[in-house]
């Protein structure tokens, strides 16, 4: 997908992107390759990959309608390079978006990118640690309208990691390139303890015709205080 592909499809889904815009996806998508070099941050990296594998691929939210561009608290975990949430940050600007990564060089490599593509920094949190210390943290639990987490881990894991972080009636959206049928239905006792219900997954296609699906979660009651769990056991005994 070249550039220009990219916003004329971005223009079906009525969506006009501005030259400062078309500039910051270039930005973007230079500084990535470039550090990349230096630090492992995408094994994606000619121009036509990024632009439907990472771009694209990060803005379902919107494209579908899941996310307006109003100032909405979005939190994104595991963002790794920025995605999905930098992708949408530049397309809906007043989008408030925090960030939680354990790799401190990835935090500093988003860092460095706030300023290259020119984000108002009151609109951006970065923070370098683990989900779950963040998530008994009072400063963040229960203070977001949507998590978003693209690839991070299974169902059953991603609940517990991202649903305390949510206000009541605030909605997980997990990206995800395979057949969620299993996971969904692994995930169903995780998403009744932690205070969830599970949504109608969205089921689309990229351009290239490779699947993808957007699985809902929505937090309808708080979570119980002892979750998350403390570092590494969501991950080593699943709820």
């Amino acid at each position: 997908m070249t550039p220009e592909v990219f916003y004329k499809t971005l223009e079906t889904f009525h969506i006009t992107l501005t030259d400062t815009q078309k500039e910051q996806f270039e930005t973007y998508f230079k500084f990535l390759v470039a550090e990349n070099e230096k630090i492992n941050l995408t094994a994606i990296t000619t121009q036509e990959d990024v632009y439907l594998k990472h771009f694209y691929d990060s803005i379902a939210p919107l494209l579908y309608g899941l996310i307006d561009n109003t100032s909405l608290q979005l939190l994104d975990i595991g963002a790794g390079a920025g995605f999905p949430s930098f992708p949408m940050k530049i397309i809906f600007p007043n989008l408030q978006v925090t960030i939680i990564d354990s790799l401190n060089k990835r935090i500093k490599f988003l860092d460095a990118l706030v300023d290259k593509l020119g984000f108002d920094r009151q609109t951006i949190t970065l923070l370098h640690g683990r989900a779950e210390d963040f998530g008994q943290d009072a400063n963040y639990r229960g203070q977001f309208d949507y998590v978003t987490a693209r690839a991070v881990a299974r169902l059953n894991v991603l609940t517990e990691l991202t649903l305390p972080f949510l206000k009541k009636n605030g909605k997980l959206l997990s990206l995800k390139a395979s057949q969620m049928v299993d996971e969904m239905t692994e995930a169903k006792q995780a998403i009744a303890i932690l205070g969830g219900k599970l949504g109608i997954p969205l089921d689309y296609t990229l351009p290239n015709g490779d699947e993808r699906h957007l699985v809902l979660v929505e937090k309808k009651k708080e979570t119980p205080k002892k979750y998350p769990r403390k570092a590494g056991t969501p991950n080593k005994k699943p709820l």
